[in-house]
């Protein structure tokens, strides 16, 4: 039987799905489940690596069998997850030691805080600001805080991974402990230009580099592993890509050029722009990352704006006040009114991230009147995001000396054409959306395709890509200056509400 699809599993923060593409790149089924987001205290945010497994499994079960397809016809299997999402598991029994530890948890606090005169030598080591975002310094807090972890550690069967490593880990049933470049540089623990484990790292931070997995090219020269057979496929199938979900989506919108950039809007917001081999330090609080690694090639770089919350909004705005029964409402009730009636949103629940990178920031409502009712906060909820993301491009402009010419889009919220156009609006300049927006696993299974020579090129899967739709800015200059003006006097209130 012929091999004539690629399978991409898309762990994300709040679900995960299975999703098969044909040679075209068109999806021809798909699966998603979501998963219990935990909060045991403020600030803090966890997930059950046992439930994320279990929900993997299913969605590849359900996948095949809705579609009649069998693990026998799929020719290689990618992977693209949540980044900085950090567990220890234990080697000999295969269970996880802990709750995952999610990107968004700001218990680290004081351990970042703690290593602030090192905080230069971390930054040009990883390319990273020191933040409670990365993984290294969740590591320390399990070392120290989980006994289970620390005596696996002590007995030499620890092993730590981010979403990627436990996944692969769990499909090829413990044989192959891996992850790739693009998730390792989120970690703190490797050097940005060797992209290997860096010893005075792990010195710094008091961690053994055997508990570590083996890093690996985005696109792998031999596959990380194969899958069970008697694993949800029901077949041995190479594991050929993994890549972080926002290095993922920049592949999937085929953004292979210097200067090319996507922006996705999902539970958080992330603007990439590819660097090619030149790895830019950010001096505008920006990240510098690994974009990908294809095979034996040079490394790919990126710089990248990074936002906690934006999808995650519209979802609070429905878990939690419960002003809409599902996350799609919320274009109905911001349309019920013309504007947010001065209503500024700033959703640093978890701090701000780029470009503020300040831990003791907390969300706050400005500029409320007698006047403001629900649509209002509905449509300043959806503004959030765009004022963040115009932050993070005159960043990224000011890093790189590069002119963003117009923005290419994709995620869960870019079906919200509101948002789109207020997008468009803000940042005075074209918005536009293609055919496919779930490009990050699209992205995964480019990855894994090109490692099997599904596909033999990225100029090929780049004619896969198609325009959906462009929105044009319309909103007079002084008006969008206006509104951006008392975005960042919001953003400064928020600042400093911690001690």
């Amino acid at each position: 039987m012929s091999r004539d699809y690629i399978g991409a599993i898309d762990q994300g923060t709040t679900s995960s799905r299975f999703i098969l593409f044909d040679r075209h790149g068109k999806e021809v089924a798909s699966s998603q489940k979501e998963h219990t987001q935990i909060y045991p205290r403020p600030g803090w945010v966890e997930h059950d690596p046992g439930e994320i497994w279990t929900r993997t499994d299913e969605v590849i079960r359900d996948t095949l069998k809705k579609s009649g397809i069998s693990g026998s016809q799929i020719a290689a299997v990618g992977i693209t997850n949540q980044r900085e999402t950090s567990l220890f598991w234990d080697a000999e029994t295969g269970k996880p030691l802990n709750n995952a530890i999610v990107w968004q948890d700001t218990r680290t606090a004081g351990i970042v805080e703690s290593m602030k005169d090192h905080h230069p030598f971390l930054t040009r080591k990883t390319g990273l600001p020191p933040a409670t975002y990365f993984s290294a310094p969740k590591l320390v807090w399990m070392r120290d805080n989980v006994a289970a972890a620390a005596s696996a550690i002590s007995r030499g069967s620890a092993r730590f991974g981010t979403i990627d490593s436990w996944l692969v880990w769990k499909l090829t049933g413990g044989k192959s402990h891996v992850t790739d470049l693009t998730n390792a540089s989120r970690t703190m623990l490797m050097d940005i230009q060797s992209c290997t484990w860096d010893r005075e790292l792990l010195s710094l931070w008091g961690l053994p580099e055997e508990i570590l997995p083996e890093i690996r090219s985005s696109i792998a020269a031999e596959p990380y592993g194969t899958t069970e057979a008697d694993g949800p496929f029901g077949d041995e199938i190479p594991i050929g890509g993994i890549l972080g979900d926002q290095q993922a989506a920049l592949f999937g919108q085929a953004c292979f050029s210097k200067g090319s950039s996507k922006n996705t809007y999902g539970t958080g917001c992330f603007l990439l722009l590819n660097t090619a081999d030149e790895l830019i330090r950010s001096s505008h609080g920006l990240l510098s990352t690994v974009a990908y690694r294809w095979k034996d090639e040079p490394v790919q770089y990126a710089l990248e704006g990074s936002v906690a919350v934006s999808g995650a909004l519209v979802q609070w705005l429905r878990d939690n006040l419960g002003l809409i029964k599902s996350s799609a409402e919320v274009e109905e009730l911001a349309r019920s009114v013309d504007d947010s009636g001065g209503v500024y949103f700033v959703p640093a629940f978890s701090g701000l991230f780029a470009p503020h990178w300040r831990s003791d920031a907390r969300g706050i409502v400005a500029g409320l009147t007698g006047y403001a009712r629900s649509g209002h906060l509905a449509r300043a909820v959806l503004e959030a995001t765009a004022f963040q993301t115009r932050e993070m491009m005159e960043a990224m402009e000011g890093d790189s000396g590069i002119s963003i010419g117009s923005l290419r889009v994709d995620g869960g919220m870019v079906r919200n054409e509101l948002l789109m156009q207020f997008q468009a609006d803000i940042l005075g300049r074209p918005v536009i959306r293609p055919e496919i927006t779930e490009t990050t696993a699209l992205g995964a299974a480019y990855a894994a395709g090109l490692s099997v020579g599904f596909w033999r090129s990225q100029e090929e899967i780049g004619k896969h890509w198609r325009e959906d739709k462009r929105w044009l800015p319309v909103m007079k200059p002084a008006e969008r200056e206006d509104r951006f003006h008392f975005w960042k006097k919001a953003v400064e209130r928020s600042k400093g509400w911690l001690d």
